[in-house]
């Protein structure tokens, strides 16, 4: 009997299912719904979130949450007790078995109930025809034309009901001529609002001529209101702001004229029992006073007191921050007009911070009415704050493993809002393979960063050129790490001179002016005992040369392997005497073996090199997403980074030393130099009720010279993974046609392209369908080999194709993801072959994910 699994039952079940269950006789099942204005269909979003009825939710046009709905039973309670009684003595031999109150439970179980509820939770019931609804929808869509200046216009809906209990409701819109703007006026009471609004008139949103449309009305409110805010009138309100509007929907078409009376009035102030009128006036900054520290548990006779430039500080012996820290983060100038940009400037500056809770800022008039004293309370945040973590994790190479990690934050601890971060880490466990002679291994590292709210830059003062407002700070970090039986051993030392500010909500400027890196491998002799794929391929070149009758020089270097007619090579005795004994020609090889034992030990000295990295580098990030909600829109980023250019020219004035290879040694090592740009672009398309289309490209390229013929490990491309090509595991596509030849395959240039449509299945589930394309490629390096180097337009036909599906379940602060990918186009293959050789799930990748990949 054949086996079907439990999601090939699920599938059958949602298949066999009727759409139409639970549709009565009588009633008819809202599939689609159409709007035409002027006889031509519109297809916006906009317009069709006003039409109250909508059909049901489709995942690749099959209703599933509608269908999840009609698994569900009606009545549950019902259907159970019929089940209970339909046999007399049903009941009383489960009373019996399970007791009364089990039988009664039994009802309100999952199986019985609970599964219905869940059903009905996650589904969506049926959208039935109602035309009071559909005549609600028209009004609502001759409203929105309404808004737009087409005030006749008249509406009608006709029901296509031709498929058995299924409708169509088309909506038809005839608009009529729009009414147009022939007159502008103004009636401004206040001669500080008159000036300033002539001053800006030049820019209305309303104009003589112009069609008449609502969101223009509105959007030349929030204008005005946001020019008035900001040229020294605080308390204006945008309901000041009115239109008359006068018109005659009963004139002939080709007169269909209205006239716009702007009018601003005064301030209104309600009290308790009446309404006062004021004349609004602009205001000027007074005085203003700073509390540090307004929740101290200090009276207010023991804070201390202190006037720097145009602020009054008032702390306490509690928190004690430097006067010139809080001057710069504070845009309040005594006697300037006030600024609602001032006011969200300081509040955004005071938290970034990140030494105070969230600043309340209070305005007082003064008794001559045109100045106010500013007040801003700061309430500080615990100076120090401990956090620890703590991880349990397995893999193919760990057993077991066991983790721990505290950082201990510091803030303000230089009172300049300096905060300084101490963190640690360390993980221990068991291995899984025999690769090292020890069955654990231990890493554990350490970093310590200090970040503070301005640039630092020695000898140059950068606030002309960087403002405050835009949240300048620099970081200075070190750290080290240091591992024991995995892979080489490596110790790793960085340190980091780094900038960042944020001159609007959408622009960001990164630089890290000194990035600095050294690498050091400590077991550099376990080389094939890690990369293991290398060792195979030396150990398959040498088995041409095991006859020890023929190659007497070369027997030390073998060792009975699994089977007793099998030889190995010895790590790393025989690796390496062989290696040599062919490259020093000291055995006759053939001339494809030099080359390819060359080629390994080339990959050999580079993966185990000390790499020494003095790096610089500038990343712009641009984006005009306005929220987490906003699925229109954008984001650019650039990055260039340039190393061993500073100890490059150091070398002209100083005497380095040089290696065999003549490059350049500092501390004995020779340091990296190349250029890398990255460019990568992502866009959202909203295609409406959640479904969304997201695509990306990136283009790196990493460039050796002077010092270097081929770029770092860490600091070079791969291709695969959860976030790139999701139909190949990490570092296992390329480079170029080649077939995964080494164990982590890297090279300096890679191409990506994406693509993702997104769409909600049931409750938090989300699906996708994805195609992932890109590859990477060896170019201007020390690599010859022309299946892995990129030689212009042709190698483009190298590059992979991977489609797929995926799950994602929402958890509101982070989204868990599952992707499914298919290698559809494999360049590794011969020609013929590439298109859907591997294409099935024995070849298929499980990529698992937090996050959208992009």
């Amino acid at each position: 009997m054949a086996k079907i699994s439990l999601l090939s039952l699920l599938a059958i079940v949602l298949l066999s299912c009727n759409s139409l269950k639970k549709v009565e006789d009588d009633e008819l099942l809202v599939v689609k719904n159409a709007i035409y204005a002027d006889s031509i269909k519109v297809n916006n979003e906009e317009l069709e979130s006003l039409v109250y009825q909508k059909p049901n939710s489709t995942v690749l046009g099959y209703p599933l949450r509608l269908n999840l709905y009609n698994l569900a039973k009606e009545n549950p309670d019902s259907s159970y007790n019929a089940w209970l009684y339909r046999k007399d003595n049903r009941k009383k031999r489960l009373d019996k078995l399970l007791s009364e109150k089990q039988v009664e439970r039994l009802g309100e179980s999952f199986l019985v109930k609970g599964l219905s509820n869940w059903l009905k939770d996650i589904g969506e019931e049926p959208t039935i025809l109602d035309t009071t609804k559909t005549r609600l929808s028209l009004a609502k869509l001759s409203a929105y034309y309404q808004s737009k200046g087409y005030f006749t216009n008249n509406t009608t809906y006709e029901i296509d009901s031709a498929r058995h209990k299924k409708a169509k409701v088309n909506y038809h819109i005839e608009l009529g001529d729009p009414f147009m703007i022939d007159s502008l006026r103004n009636n401004i009471s206040s001669k500080a609002i008159d000036s300033l609004y002539f001053l800006n008139a030049e820019n209305s949103l309303i104009k003589e001529g112009q069609q008449f449309d609502l969101s223009n009305f509105n959007g030349e409110r929030e204008r005005l209101t946001g020019i008035f805010r900001n040229n020294g009138i605080r308390n204006f309100q945008e309901s000041s702001i009115t239109f008359d509007i006068l018109r005659d929907t009963t004139r002939a078409s080709d007169d269909q004229k209205m006239n716009i009376t702007l009018n601003i009035g005064d301030l209104k102030t309600r009290g308790e029992n009446e309404v006062t009128t004021s004349e609004y006036k602009v205001e000027k900054i007074n005085k203003i006073n700073i509390y540090t520290d307004y929740l101290s548990t200090n009276t207010q006779d023991s804070l201390y007191t202190i006037d720097y430039q145009d602020y009054t500080i008032h702390y306490s012996k509690n928190f004690d921050i430097k006067p010139k820290t809080l001057a710069n983060a504070i845009f309040f100038k005594k006697d300037s007009i006030y600024r609602d940009v001032d006011k969200i400037r300081t509040s955004r500056q005071l938290n970034a911070l990140n030494v105070f809770k969230y600043p309340n800022i209070i305005f007082e008039t003064d008794s001559l009415g045109n100045e106010v004293n500013t007040n801003i309370y700061l309430a500080p945040k615990t100076k120090y704050s401990l956090g620890t973590n703590f991880e349990v994790s397995r893999s193919n190479l760990r057993r077991l493993g066991v983790g721990l990690g505290t950082t201990l934050l510091i803030r303000n601890i230089f009172k300049g809002a300096e905060n300084l971060s101490i963190s640690a880490n360390g993980s221990y466990g068991l291995l899984s393979s025999n690769t090292f002679e020890a069955n654990y291994f231990s890493e554990f590292g350490g970093d310590i960063s200090l970040d503070f709210p301005r640039i630092w830059f020695p000898f140059i003062n950068t606030s002309k050129i960087i403002p405050n407002y835009t949240l300048p700070k620099t970081r200075i970090a070190i750290g080290t790490n240091f591992q024991n039986n995995i892979g080489l051993d490596k110790q790793t030392f960085n340190t980091v001179l780094g900038y960042n500010w944020v001159p609007s909500d959408f622009v960001n400027h990164e630089v890290e002016l000194l990035n600095i890196q050294f690498v050091r491998n400590v077991n550099s002799n376990r080389f094939y005992n890690v990369y293991t794929n290398t060792y195979e391929l030396l150990d398959d070149i040498a088995d041409s040369y095991e006859d020890a009758t023929l190659y007497p020089e070369l027997a030390e270097y073998f060792e009975t392997g699994d089977s007793d007619d099998e030889l190995n090579l010895i790590i790393p005795s025989g690796t390496t005497g062989f290696t040599n004994a062919v490259l020093n020609e000291e055995v006759s090889a053939t001339t494809d073996d030099y080359d390819d034992v060359n080629t390994i030990e080339e990959r050999r000295i580079r993966l185990t090199e000390n790499n020494l990295i003095f790096a610089s580098n500038y990343t712009f990030n641009k984006t005009n997403r306005t929220g987490i909600l906003d699925n229109t829109f954008y984001q650019f980023r650039w990055k260039i980074e340039g190393a061993g250019n500073v100890l490059s020219a150091f070398s002209t004035f100083i005497p380095f030393n040089k290696n065999d290879d003549d490059q350049l040694l500092v501390f004995g090592v020779p340091f990296s130099q190349y250029i890398k740009n990255e460019f990568e672009y992502v866009k959202y398309w909203d295609l409406s009720r959640s479904n969304v289309l997201a695509a990306r490209t990136f283009f790196g390229i990493a460039i050796p010279y002077g010092n270097s013929d081929n770029i770092p490990f860490v600091r070079s491309y791969f291709g695969g993974g959860s976030n790139d090509n999701r139909a190949w595991f990490p570092y296992s596509l390329g480079p170029g046609s080649t077939s995964a030849v080494n164990d982590f395959n890297e090279a300096n240039l890679k191409i990506a392209l994406n693509l993702e449509y997104r769409f909600p299945i049931a409750g938090d589930i989300n699906g996708a369908i994805f195609a992932d394309a890109g590859n990477i490629w060896n170019v201007l390096d020390n690599v010859e080999d022309p299946d892995a180097t990129f030689d212009g337009l042709k190698s483009l036909k190298d590059i992979a194709l991977g489609t797929g599906v995926g799950l994602r379940y929402d958890f509101t602060y982070f989204l868990f993801r599952l992707d499914l990918g298919f290698k559809t186009y494999n360049p590794a293959e011969i020609q013929s072959k590439r298109w859907f050789r591997d294409y099935n799930f024995a070849n298929s990748v499980l990529q698992i994910g937090i996050n959208y990949p992009f």
